[in-house]
């Protein structure tokens, strides 16, 4: 339930406010413990996101498996780190 929750409002928030350096530096400090940047590199059909809505998901997935507390600032910058690094989905 509280991933859901975090997924609708993650999806509402607006794109002023989104930070790639601090997404990055979120991501480095939270995320890159547990996998490589190398799993954001696999081949685009073999991959879970193909929009920038999947992407979204499975940031928001994936940080409540941590059981760390993200904010939806934060979620939202490692999305959009994400994006301008290795996915380059439109918006």
């Amino acid at each position: 339930m509280k991933r859901l929750f975090l997924a609708l409002a993650f999806v509402g928030l607006p794109a002023a406010a989104q930070d790639a350096d601090r997404g990055k530096l979120v991501y480095e400090t939270q995320c890159g413990g547990c996998h490589y940047t190398r799993v954001h590199e696999r081949e685009r059909s073999k991959s879970r996101v193909q929009t920038l809505a999947d992407l979204r998901d499975e940031v928001v997935l994936r940080a409540g498996q941590t059981g760390r507390p993200f904010t939806l600032e934060d979620l939202e910058d490692v999305a959009e780190y994400l994006n301008r690094s290795y996915y380059r989905l439109p918006r």
